[in-house]
């Protein structure tokens, strides 16, 4: 758009209160002083364009004038006062880079008054040069002052355009746009890369495009340090405990590092000891949860915002776990924040692919048992009589982890009358760690049942006991201990549970899982074999992967498919099925939870696999005694019993499996049901035929004794 008449400009109010600021030291905000005295240079060189402009004007009189503003309506705005940039609207003289200097100097002497000025930060954290400092300057007025949006729609030629082109940034900073240094700028430099200004409307050509400043920059400019809820929904809270020894990385980083990679164990926290060793060393944390920002649609944009943040802040990047983004190199490249540390985290072995910058690699060291104890007991506070080492000492948690269970664990507690946390608390705390992959690889079991409820011989029950004590102290033994070394060993505990069905080796796995505070994970085999060469290993590759993060204890059933004997090769068929064999092998070495195989047919698993093994229990069938206790046990407490039960006769004369027996009693209650609600001896032999029907067994006359008349009985009532 083109004005009329030429007429002179009063000097700016924003250009005398930065020529105001040359004549003392800054009072006030000095900060927000700086970045106001800077804006009104811009006015001033605003000033000057309009005036250029004006005098070579060749359409003094346009007729369309009501479609844009008028050298009137341009004079008044430059003439009038700025609540926002200058409250007092007094005038001053000078050109704008005396006032530009005098803005400067009171700058100096601020600074030297030991003042934190935040454009100034902003320049030499991004490295910014003056042209760059002016150039954002240029973006960023209209967003500190309204009437900036009618000047550059003036200057623009459009009064729709509100914010200014290339081409008049530019040209406020003496650029002109054939200059190759002025374009590149905008286009691939600092400003750019950095993330401080955008450059909008790709479809025009480069002078027509607009220069934007992101409102994260402008608020960090005027003293504002939340982070932008895009970016805020992918970051993770500071960590609440205080772990490890961080002073080595610490001295690294006062060393110069500025790129380190932490490996962590599966007890151990890289996050806790980054977070100690910036803080060590004057940064603040920046944590980005790599996890959540691969959720999301475009993450490179969020990726190059967290390096923004962290570097307005003059904070440390703590970014993982790595293995969420190891897929995507472009925006593990992406997370560089010169002269911020950034210092990434995970479980994986560095592969040099991921960045072009070669890391510190910093292995994390595993947290002790006594270590997460008394971690536990600092969420905790003081309780009263509870052991927290023994009821905690099944559960392998991070440091951060602990806090976080601990409050999960006093918050389950407010159901309790008395609001005590117990040992059940805790492992719920505990459980409330577990993450969902292993859910959809096997069924989760949350078991009910404890020790009171098997019944086992002695030997039996003392090699399951053997199991939960292995799996509540291993941390110990083998851990703090260090009692299995060497070739990469895990820390977990393996045990094969044989026997015939319907023994008790599915529910003695469910009453270790409950007396360690554990969820039950039953592996179902169908959705792990696959016909396929190699598609089995990685099943149970993801089985076990998902397993390590998980509290809980893994059960294979039927586990003579998978772990069965190696063979004589013949065909590829033996060679293929011996290779998944060495897979399993070497994987359960390296195991680090608690894994349970159970099988009907114990000769068909392979010697290598019973090596390896810490304990194998064998379930016998029951005897006469054992069964009658059965008996009485599948029938509970609830079921009313009519007086003629016999269950000695049961136990005595019928040969069944626990499972057995317990279908039966589940049969028995059925017919109760039906009949009055009142279980009677008709009822339990009636469930003892039916249950020899599915078992393929005869039902012999000899067996029943004095009771086979019931059966006669029985098939009447039913007709």
């Amino acid at each position: 758009m083109r004005g009329g008449t030429s007429t002179p400009l009063r000097p700016p109010p924003s250009a005398d209160r930065a020529a105001r600021a040359g004549d003392g030291p800054m009072t006030g905000n000095p900060s927000l002083a700086h970045l106001l005295g800077r804006v009104g240079v811009v006015e001033e060189r605003i000033r000057l364009l309009v005036a250029a402009r004006r005098a070579d004007d060749p359409q003094p009189d346009d007729p369309f004038r009501g479609l844009y503003l008028s050298d009137e309506a341009v004079d008044r705005l430059l003439g009038g006062a700025s609540p926002s940039l200058d409250p007092d609207g007094q005038d001053a003289d000078g050109d704008a880079s005396h006032r530009q200097l005098q803005c400067e100097q009171s700058a100096d002497e601020a600074e030297e008054a030991g003042h934190r000025l935040r454009l100034r930060e902003l320049a030499a954290t991004f490295g910014l040069l003056p042209l760059d400092v002016d150039l954002l300057l240029v973006a960023l007025a209209a967003d500190l002052d309204p009437r900036f949006e009618q000047f550059f729609g003036y200057l623009n030629n459009d009064v729709t355009r509100r914010r200014p082109s290339v081409a008049v940034a530019l040209a406020l900073c003496g650029e002109p746009l054939t200059a190759a240094d002025g374009r590149a700028r905008l286009l691939t430099g600092t400003l750019i890369t950095g993330g401080l200004v955008a450059v909008e409307d790709p479809d025009r050509p480069l002078p027509g495009r607009a220069l934007r400043v992101p409102d994260r920059v402008v608020g960090h400019l005027l003293g504002d340090d939340t982070p932008e809820p895009d970016l805020a929904a992918v970051l993770a809270g500071q960590p609440a405990v205080s772990w490890g020894d961080a002073g080595p990385l610490a001295r690294a980083l006062n060393a110069g590092v500025r790129l380190a990679y932490l490996r962590e164990p599966a007890t151990g926290s890289g996050r806790v000891l980054a977070a100690e060793a910036l803080r060590s060393t004057g940064f603040e944390a920046v944590l980005l949860d790599l996890t959540r920002l691969a959720a999301e649609r475009d993450p490179l944009p969020l990726a190059q915002a967290a390096v923004r943040e962290a570097r307005l802040r003059g904070a440390g990047l703590v970014a993982g776990p790595l293995a969420a983004v190891s897929d995507h190199p472009a925006l593990l490249e992406a997370l560089h924040a010169e002269p911020q540390p950034v210092l990434l985290v995970g479980d994986a072995a560095w592969d040099p692919a991921w960045t072009t910058r070669p890391p510190l690699l910093v292995e994390v060291p595993v947290s002790t048992s006594a270590e997460r104890s008394d971690l536990w007991r600092a969420a905790l506070g003081p309780l009263n009589g509870l052991d927290v080492a023994a009821a905690t000492s099944a559960f392998r948690l991070r440091p951060e982890h602990v806090a976080r269970a601990a409050g999960s664990a006093q918050i389950q507690a407010t159901l309790a009358a008395d609001g005590r946390i117990t040992a059940s608390h805790l492992g719920a705390g505990a459980r409330a760690e577990n993450g969902s992959a292993l859910d959809r690889l096997a069924r989760r079991v949350e078991p009910v049942v404890g020790w009171d409820d098997l019944v086992l011989p002695d030997a039996v029950l003392l090699a399951l006991q053997e199991v939960a004590l292995r799996a509540k102290h291993r941390e110990k033994v083998l851990g703090d201990w260090a009692m299995r070394p060497g070739a990469g060993r895990g820390h977990g505990v393996a045990a094969l549970f044989a026997g015939d069905s319907g023994t008790g080796k599915t529910m003695s796995a469910e009453v270790v899982a409950q007396d360690l505070g554990l969820d039950l994970y039953v592996v179902d085999l169908a959705t792990v074999v696959d016909k396929y060469v190699g598609e089995t290993e990685k099943n149970l590759e993801r089985i076990f992967t998902a397993a390590a993060g998980v509290n809980g204890v893994l059960l294979f059933d039927e586990a003579d498919a998978v772990f069965g004997r190696r063979s004589e090769v013949k065909d590829a068929h033996d060679r293929y099925a011996n290779i998944e064999s060495a897979y399993l092998l070497q994987r359960m070495e390296t195991f680090d939870g608690l894994a349970i195989l159970a099988t009907n047919l114990r000769a068909n698993i392979d010697e290598a696999f019973t090596r390896r093994l810490d304990v194998v229990v064998d379930f016998p069938l029951p005897d006469a005694a054992h069964r009658s206790v059965l008996w009485d046990r599948c029938l509970g407490r609830t079921l009313g019993r009519a007086a003629d039960l016999d269950l000695a006769f049961l136990g005595k004369a019928f040969e069944l499996a626990g499972g057995a027996i317990r279908s039966a009693a589940v049969t028995a209650a059925y017919l109760a049901a039906d009949d009055g609600g009142t279980v009677t001896m008709r009822h339990l032999v009636t469930a003892v035929q039916r249950e020899y029907r599915k078992l393929g067994r005869l039902t012999l006359e000899s067996e029943f004794g004095p009771y086979w008349g019931m059966l006669s009985t029985a098939r009447k009532s039913v007709r």
